[in-house]
């Protein structure tokens, strides 16, 4: 992923959190963490096909989240 992907994630996240993403925000995070093996196909078909869309959204913030903070942590450690 590079920085503006990862400037994206943040921002569809903090927009999800706040309850002020639309539906196409949230697939568009759903997606760049598809698009980055960050969560499965499965995970993301199921969105998709509206399958526990509130769980899968959950879950892709903890994901989210965990992915931003390695990519920060590695910014400050260059």
């Amino acid at each position: 992923m590079n920085n503006l992907e990862y400037q994206n994630l943040l921002e569809l996240k903090n927009l999800i959190d706040n309850n002020q993403a639309s539906e196409n925000q949230k697939r568009k995070y759903i997606e760049l963490l598809y698009r980055n093996n960050n969560i499965t196909k499965k995970q993301y078909e199921d969105y998709l096909s509206n399958k526990n869309t509130d769980d899968i959204i959950q879950a892709t913030l903890t994901i989210g989240g965990i992915v931003l903070a390695a990519w920060l942590l590695s910014k400050l450690l260059d």
